[in-house]
């Protein structure tokens, strides 16, 4: 078991099952020592996407609890990719898009979900930077995309 996986099962949080995508896209592309993470939707226990608009029926709570069950799945799409977690070294940068209303400005708090579980898994990486940006429409009407860069060895 890898340290990043150690540090989930501390905090009793549980990789989802993830596949390699349906369509003319991969989940994920490898450049030398970096780890390009396809945009992901956030999905329920039963592998359905979650749907809203925050500021409209959607909390900034409940998005950025999306926002983290992403990053558990570009952690699992990484795990896919690598076969070893003790292979990623930090995250790069993160691009989250919010689905929102025109006057919604909480996209940060939202994609801070993702950022604190990043945190919370790689505590010696140097952080990440990140774009929190809000749109009117995201496919099939999800509240929040994160896409992922990872430097890997």
């Amino acid at each position: 078991m890898s340290t990043i996986e150690e540090l989930l099962q501390k905090h009793a949080l549980v990789l989802p099952a993830v596949s390699m995508g349906a369509g003319n896209y991969q989940p994920f592309y490898r450049v030398g020592n970096l780890l390009f993470l396809s945009g992901q939707g956030p999905r329920d226990e039963d592998n359905k996407l979650r749907t809203g608009r925050l500021g409209e029926n959607y909390t900034t709570e409940q998005g950025a609890q999306d926002a983290q069950r992403i990053g558990l799945q570009l952690i699992a799409t990484a795990k896919l990719a690598l076969g070893d977690l003790d292979r990623v070294k930090g995250v790069v940068k993160i691009l989250g898009l919010v689905n929102c209303m025109p006057a919604y400005t909480e996209q940060p708090k939202v994609i801070d979900g993702c950022s604190k579980l990043f945190k919370l898994v790689l505590p010696d990486a140097p952080g990440h930077s990140r774009s929190a940006v809000g749109t009117n429409s995201l496919p099939g009407g999800i509240s929040v995309e994160i896409e992922a860069i990872f430097e890997v060895d």
